[in-house]
């Protein structure tokens, strides 16, 4: 019995000691946190829903490497939250942009899945998902990375005649896959989408002069150098909360474009972004070989249009800082329907800024899937066509 005691004694003074020492750590998260915060800032949605981690295994089928160049045989996975869903709904599959995760999509599952069988999932090395070490050395390896690992994934769900919607990065990667694979993708749906603008575009002129300045000499190097705005709120340490609550607040917030937050929504938004990126530097590590300094792909989808072959939709916030008129030029080269939606009172971060204009233009977009004899539909008001 006094063994039983010892030994009770010696768990408990173990779980507090590695309580105190977590509570000590200079980076104060992990990948239980990310889940954590995960699930808090899913409490505020009413639709019931599923999270799981897919298992993509350890490496592309028929590759040497796993998930490039690592040594570890250790299977993989993508943090993938499954909603609720009326029968037949159509399935529409959300994938997050740079510096985010499923999770941003927070104001949306509850309209979306009234409609769709909601799919949202972390790319691999990004959010919840796992975060292997980043050893691609390439722009076409990088692709691989993250197209690769989302078909490993929808083998695993054993998905297909789906609506693909990506935001921002997750646009680029979504456009790459159903290059890829288009025979999967029913419909590709690209908000804010990054890659479309070329970096000999006149427009981008002020890009190359601020370059050729000392400070743009600096940005460009650290760009060069992988150096993320990841590392800084890892730098900070324990201060790195308050850095990204600044941010939400701001952005969010008092500079927000659109519909602000309220303060449940920007606490726990706060939470979960801050865990996703003071974590373990993984996906994030693209950002070098994907594009160059001022955002401009290495390998512009506008050199792709031609080759589409999907139906796609793009949609954009009035204020969104990525421009509408590359999607307008690639849009001439395209050989599939192809349609441009702007949301008023909105920037790049459109769901988030406006909800329910966001939830028009994704409805209006898909309307062939959830309307019989669809064809004669308008616009929602509001929305405009570019």
């Amino acid at each position: 019995m006094a063994e039983e005691i010892r030994q009770k004694d010696d768990v408990d003074s173990s779980s507090k000691s590695k309580s105190f020492w977590s509570s000590l750590r200079w980076i104060p998260t992990s990948t239980d946190h990310i889940i954590a915060a995960e699930k808090r800032l899913l409490s505020i949605i009413k639709t019931g829903y599923a999270q799981e981690h897919v298992n993509i295994g350890s490496g592309p089928p028929g590759s040497k490497v796993r998930w490039f160049r690592s040594t570890s045989n250790e299977p993989r996975f993508l943090n993938t939250v499954t909603f609720d869903s009326k029968p037949d709904s159509p399935t529409l599959v959300m994938v997050h942009g740079y510096a985010a995760s499923q999770g941003f999509f927070f104001r949306n599952f509850d309209a979306l899945a009234s409609r769709f069988r909601i799919i949202a999932v972390d790319q691999l090395g990004w959010g919840g998902s796992s975060r292997p070490d980043f050893t691609c050395k390439s722009t076409e390896e990088t692709e691989a990375w993250f197209i690769d690992s989302f078909e490993e994934w929808r083998k695993a769900k054993n998905l297909t005649n789906f609506i693909l919607l990506g935001h921002s990065f997750g646009g680029y990667v979504a456009s790459k896959y159903a290059l890829k694979h288009p025979q999967h993708v029913q419909h590709l749906i690209l908000v804010g989408p990054a890659g479309f603008t070329e970096e000999t575009d006149p427009k981008t002129e002020f890009v190359t002069k601020f370059r050729a300045t000392w400070k743009g000499a600096v940005l460009n190097h650290l760009w060069e150098s992988n150096f993320t705005p990841q590392k800084i709120v890892r730098g900070l340490g324990p201060w790195g909360p308050n850095m990204v609550r600044k941010y939400t607040s701001a952005r969010f917030g008092t500079h927000s474009t659109g519909q602000k937050l309220i303060d449940e929504e920007s606490s726990l938004l706060t939470d979960y972004v801050y865990h996703t990126l003071a974590a373990k530097a993984s996906g994030e590590l693209c950002l070098k070989y994907i594009f160059a300094f001022g955002a401009f792909a290495r390998m512009p989808l506008l050199q792709s249009a031609q080759e589409w072959k999907v139906p796609t939709t793009f949609i954009y916030g009035y204020e969104d800082w990525m421009n509408y008129e590359g999607a307008q030029e690639a849009r001439k080269h395209m050989k599939v329907p192809c349609e441009i939606i702007r949301v008023p009172k909105a920037g790049h971060f459109v769901f988030i800024d406006n909800p329910s204009g966001f939830h028009s233009a994704v409805f209006y977009a898909c309307r062939r899937f959830l309307t019989p004899n669809s064809d004669n539909e308008s616009l929602p008001e509001g929305l405009s066509s570019a």
